[in-house]
């Protein structure tokens, strides 16, 4: 089936050699309305016709709007290769673009009495179009009804047409000229107004858009929504997991502390191995036969008293008793040990045998006297 869509012609200007060049918007996304008679469909007033981007923007459609002919008005038949002479004007470029909803592709009138028109105010454009109806109806993701889909377009033709839609019939030229064009009440075609806008908010700014805009723009805000919950869980996980390795090298480290706070130091292990051996020989000074191999410190004190006293001693005794008991019997062990305590406490003793220092003297000479002969004197 063949269309057209009416659009002006934007940012002319004449180059050097007198050619005129121009961007167009030549096709869009959304749905179009058309009489049921203009579709094949005489029995239906109205056709709602749907065109989804993904048919306006696939490859094959974007590569048909290249190096098309432009043409003064529409011509009543497809413009081929047999009749190109007749009709073009122009031609399309080939930096076809998607540009929102639109398709947008360069053109160049290289004719003189075509520039002269548009110069004179035939400015709108209309391209000439064929695709296939699927009359499948259905809902867009917007939630517009359609009673069919407009699939497999494909460019023919871009012509140059005085007025894009023409009242309620809005077909360029007569009923047996080239294809149809949309429904619309609005007889200012150049300011697009077909299309429904609605409003947007975007980093808390309110953004007119197209329903299929607003289907986008609500889909990129949902997956950046969720990435942003994705980060902020991901750095929860992260800020955990650091935690618990700080955790773990802090009890690491008291660890550490502990075990070097057990090491004693050589002077420390000194006396500590002096401190013991003084604690045995004070034990074994308070009885000689005690054991001590294996014991605490407190355990040999309280074998050292039980040795000297018996086990009734310290029978239900706490230790600090014990340890009294035990400091007791080492105070009177060393008096015991003590030679001259023990003579100053007793006195001095003279020696009965001899009465005076002469007496001593001749003792000793006499002992000496019969040393040789292996006998003892008495003193």
């Amino acid at each position: 089936m063949q269309f057209t869509d009416a659009v002006t012609v934007a940012g002319t200007r004449r180059r050097d050699d007198g050619y005129l060049v121009a961007d167009a918007r030549i096709a869009r996304t959304g749905i179009q309305n058309y009489h049921g008679s203009e579709v094949g469909k005489p029995d239906m007033a109205l056709v709602r016709v749907y065109r989804p981007g993904s048919e306006v923007f696939s490859d094959e459609t974007l590569r048909s709007a290249a190096h098309r002919p432009v043409t003064n008005d529409h011509p009543d038949e497809h413009v081929t290769s047999k009749n190109w002479k007749d009709y073009a004007v122009g031609q399309t470029g080939d930096e076809v673009t998607g540009e929102g909803i639109f398709i947008r592709v360069p053109l160049m009138v290289s004719d003189e009495s075509a520039i002269s028109d548009i110069e004179a105010g035939k400015q709108e454009l209309s391209a000439g179009y064929t695709c296939d109806l699927d009359w499948t109806a259905g809902t867009t993701p917007t939630g517009e009804a359609y009673d069919a889909i407009q699939k497999n377009i494909r460019l023919n033709h871009v012509a140059i047409v005085q007025q894009g839609r023409a009242g309620n019939e809005v077909r360029i030229g007569d009923a047996n000229a080239w294809g149809v064009a949309p429904i619309t009440n609005d007889q200012t075609p150049e300011k697009e107004k077909i299309m429904t806008l609605k409003t947007v908010t975007v980093d808390g700014i309110p953004v007119e858009v197209t329903d299929q805009g607003a289907t986008v723009i609500g889909t990129l805000q949902t997956r950046l929504a969720d990435a942003n919950t994705k980060l902020s869980d991901a750095e929860k996980a992260h800020q955990t997991a650091l935690a618990a390795k700080d955790a773990e090298i802090a009890r690491k480290d008291a660890e550490i502390d502990a075990t070097k706070a057990k090491v004693l130091s050589d002077a420390d292990l000194d006396k500590r191995v002096q401190a013991r051996a003084d604690l045995i020989t004070v034990a074994k000074a308070i009885a000689q036969d005690v054991k001590t191999e294996g014991l605490t410190d407190a355990a040999i004190r309280k074998a050292a008293v039980v040795a000297k006293l018996g086990d009734e001693a310290v029978k239900d005794k706490a230790d600090a008793y014990i340890d009294a008991r035990f400091d007791i019997l080492a105070e009177d062990a060393k008096k015991v040990s003590d030679p001259f305590r023990t003579v100053v406490q007793n006195g001095i003793q003279n020696n009965d045998s001899a009465q005076n220092s002469n007496d001593a003297y001749t003792a000793m000479l006499a002992r000496d006297a019969a040393a040789w002969q292996g006998k003892k004197e008495s003193a």
